[in-house]
């Protein structure tokens, strides 16, 4: 009975979906922002009139911006290697599609869920280790600051913990002088170190990011990783860390990574959860970053009564952006809750500073799905009628049928604004 009565919903939906396009966000959140008199170029939505067409964001042009100091931040979810995925010839086809839109912002933060330690062998489900061409792959492609700290950060023990911390202080010295250096944190060089952090300059912008995470598969070696566990106890000393260091470090953003502690495939938001984070960006955070279930979750924008203006956001899972948890995707039953982990969220976000201090002016999320092609690729698309298309048309009809379903129910998946 509740399969069919599945069925029938997105049924429904498809109907009401050709009818009216889905709002991805809340549309409250794009009339914050409003055009000084004095501007030659109105605004719509927030974002000047030049940045449209056709109705659309241009979502790089910076041009739209002109005389505006603003960054440009994509956030996406967790980066596996399962076996299909470490298995494939060429890594970089993985993000052939998103790379460009990647690559259009000033950071682009991913977290790596594997250790990377090219003396031991690859390794799948349940203790992951890849070697150094699968998150170049992913630098290559436009991923620049990576979390480090999740529960399958210590599956390769310390030799895993070390040969991550090296190809990370390698990769970070090699690019340290390009136009896209990379950033990484949340393993220590040495047990008990302090609380590790990067502190990036981009654009003239100071950001302060730190990765923790709230559980460990192990016990083994946690003294190397940025451990902070879910109670009450852990959570007062993090939050007590995070103030002190953003003394410490005066910075126009400070970006949490949080490997949370939610269930896995569970899409619903624990409240006890949200409060945590709200208690968060009380304490100096301004962007909450959580993964660990591997199913997106709604976010949340923060705003103030007062000036009308959202300068804070939480993000509670961004789902998979690259796995092989959906190695047989069900066909027959798009909305089965394991399918969830074959999509996930690519957010944009950018800030403003004026003189009224720092604020988001936009927010554009992107759906993408992991699509298995015919010779067993596991590749990441955007997930849009262009590509499901596109799929019609080479007689791939069980996939774009299929993902034509998966994006209707994805785009209940939206952000809210918080009103403080």
């Amino acid at each position: 009975m509740n399969a069919d009565r599945n069925k029938q919903l997105i049924r429904q939906r498809v109907i009401h979906h050709l009818c009216k396009r889905t709002v991805v966000f809340s549309v409250c959140f794009f009339m914050l922002c409003s055009c000084a008199s004095n501007k030659k170029k109105s605004i719509k939505n927030g974002i000047p009139d030049n940045c449209f067409e056709d109705g659309s964001p241009i979502v790089n042009a910076d041009t739209c911006f002109d005389g505006r100091d603003t960054v440009l931040f994509t956030f996406g979810g967790d980066i596996m290697s399962h076996r299909p995925n470490f298995s494939m010839k060429e890594y970089d086809s993985i993000y052939n599609d998103i790379s460009p839109f990647l690559k259009e912002s000033d950071l682009a933060f991913a977290n790596l869920e594997s250790p990377v330690d090219d003396l031991l062998p690859y390794s799948s489900y349940p203790n992951f280790n890849i070697h150094h061409g699968y998150p170049d792959a992913a630098i290559q492609a436009g991923f620049n600051v990576f979390s480090l700290a999740n529960n399958h950060a210590n599956d390769q023990k310390l030799d895993g913990i070390k040969g991550t911390v090296h190809y990370f202080k390698n990769k970070m010295a090699d690019t340290a002088s390009t136009a896209r250096p990379v950033y990484a944190c949340g393993l220590k060089t040495n047990a008990n170190d302090p609380l590790t952090y990067q502190l990036i300059d981009v654009k003239g912008w100071k950001i302060l990011f730190v990765a923790i995470t709230e559980i460990l598969n192990r016990n083994d070696y946690a003294s190397y990783i940025d451990l902070f566990r879910p109670n009450q106890k852990q959570r007062a000393l993090l939050i007590q860390k995070i103030k002190t260091l953003r003394e410490m470090n005066p910075c126009d953003l400070f970006i949490l990574s949080i490997h949370c502690s939610d269930p896995e495939y569970v899409t619903s938001i624990a409240e006890s959860q949200r409060e945590f984070y709200l208690t968060l960006l009380n304490n100096g955070v301004d962007v909450v970053w959580a993964n660990h279930p591997h199913v997106a979750k709604s976010w949340e924008a923060v705003g103030s009564k007062q000036n009308g203006k959202v300068s804070k956001i939480i993000f509670f899972a961004l789902g998979n952006t690259i796995s092989g948890q959906r190695w047989q995707p069900s066909f027959s039953e798009p909305e089965a809750a394991h399918d969830s982990t074959g999509d996930g969220y690519l957010v944009q976000v950018r800030f403003e500073k004026d003189k009224n201090g720092i604020h988001i002016v936009w927010i554009n999320p992107v759906l993408i799905t992991t699509y298995i092609t015919p010779s067993y690729g596991f590749v990441i698309k955007k997930l849009d009628d262009s590509f499901i298309n596109s799929l019609e048309q080479s007689d791939q009809k069980k996939w774009s049928h299929y993902l034509n379903d998966r994006k209707i129910l994805m785009e209940n998946t939206k952000g809210t604004t918080l009103w403080q």
